[in-house]
């Protein structure tokens, strides 16, 4: 039992059990001393926590699935319905993350499109669904945790980021729109959402299961933003605000945290438990890493000439491998140029499977509803994906 419950914990957590075992031997390349304090980048850490615990709140009161239940109610034809699940992770990706996006929508789009008699579309509407929520988070330095990163240790200002960026969500969209149009065209959906109860489709998501126990979730004082929860949405709302002007710049980081812990002691307490950990435990493990590597004068000058050479490429490349968040901690190590680090760990996100763990998310509600359909699934996703990273690639050798 014990044995099960590790080899769990490690299968959930493989990131975080690598990033523990390379600090891990790196102690004794270098030895701990008083230089430690100084690799962790504190503030990334904090702000990636409040924004984290936030994003947690507004999902436990079903805020998103309430906004899209009700943006289905104008949806009348399959490429309208599956336009507008694209745009639910494209848009929402862009401020509460790309992995949040999934794991709020993915599971939300399986139950309309079996209502809408659309399951033969699963594959390709997740497929498309992961890209949106991977290209719309690239945008905005709280899309992504590696994003966040990359603007505090860059210095870069909102506005410098968004232009970055933008170019390539842009031509992410109108690919996404493209491609959607060609294969959805404009027949009319099996399914009435106009006179559809909202809550159906949010309780079906959370809880599908009579016979089981309902999740917290829908246990805090009524499921959605109605009733007991509206206050709590307020509250979400301003601390959200206040976490976004943190990132910014125009909040201090001790006011932040101060607002959003004294917030959720207030609020909604288990957020503390729900939140996922890991995320922030695997920085910082990478950090004491790559802190103690650079310390390694033979190591360090070896990864900053093969990363200085060609820093985009090998970004892109190596997300493929070990993931975007880990490969932007990593080379971030032994490069200072941080445009062509940006854009190759967020064009990186793009392609295998693992390119973004936050991509697993869709797999792996796939492959637990349609265990038939993993291969297929596994076929389109990195056929789509291959030709959207050529895409932007090419966009980058275009303007520069």
């Amino acid at each position: 039992m014990v044995g099960n419950k590790i080899l769990g914990f490690v299968k959930d957590n493989i990131v975080l059990v690598v990033a523990s075992i390379l600090a891990f031997v790196s102690c004794f390349i270098v030895p701990p001393d008083g230089q430690y304090a100084s690799y962790i980048h504190v503030n990334t850490i904090m702000q990636l926590v409040c924004l984290m615990i936030v994003v947690c709140g507004f999902q436990r009161i079903g805020a998103f699935q309430i906004i899209g239940s009700r943006l289905l109610h104008y949806v009348h034809t399959e490429s309208g319905l599956v336009v507008t699940l694209v745009c639910l992770t494209f848009f929402s990706a862009m401020f509460i993350t790309n992995d949040v996006a999934l794991v709020t929508f993915v599971p939300f789009a399986l139950a309309v499109l079996v209502m809408a008699k659309m399951e033969r579309t699963v594959v390709l509407v997740v497929t498309l669904m992961t890209i949106g929520a991977n290209t719309g988070s690239m945008l905005t330095p709280i899309g992504n945790a590696h994003n966040l990163y990359f603007k505090a240790i860059s210095g870069f200002g909102t506005l410098r980021f968004l232009s970055i960026m933008g170019p390539y969500s842009l031509l992410s969209a109108i690919l996404l729109f493209a491609i959607i149009i060609v294969a959805f065209r404009g027949q009319r959906t099996q399914a009435d959402f106009e006179s559809l109860d909202a809550r159906s489709i949010e309780q079906s998501t959370l809880a599908p299961f009579t016979e089981k126990e309902r999740p917290n979730e829908i246990r805090i004082g009524g499921y959605g933003i109605g009733g007991n929860n509206v206050w709590r949405a307020v509250v979400y709302a301003v601390l959200f605000l206040v976490c976004a002007l943190t990132v910014s710049g125009f909040v201090p980081l001790w006011v932040m945290v101060a607002l959003v812990f004294v917030g959720f002691v207030l609020c909604d307490r288990r957020v503390f438990l729900k939140v996922d950990w890991a995320l922030p435990l695997t920085f910082i493990m990478f950090f004491v890493f790559i802190g103690n590597m650079r310390r390694v004068p033979a190591f360090s000058s070896l990864a900053a000439s093969v990363v200085g050479a060609h820093p985009l490429a090998v970004s892109i490349v190596s997300s493929q491998l070990i993931s975007n968040v880990p490969t932007s901690i990593l080379l971030s190590g032994f490069c200072r140029l941080w445009k062509p680090l940006i854009i190759g760990t967020n064009i990186g996100g793009l392609g295998t499977i693992i390119a973004s763990m936050a991509s697993l998310v869709s797999y792996q509600q796939v492959a637990r509803r349609y265990p038939d359909r993993k291969g297929h699934y596994l076929l389109v996703y990195s056929l789509v994906n291959v030709a959207f990273v050529a895409v932007l690639f090419g966009l980058s050798l275009i303007i520069g």
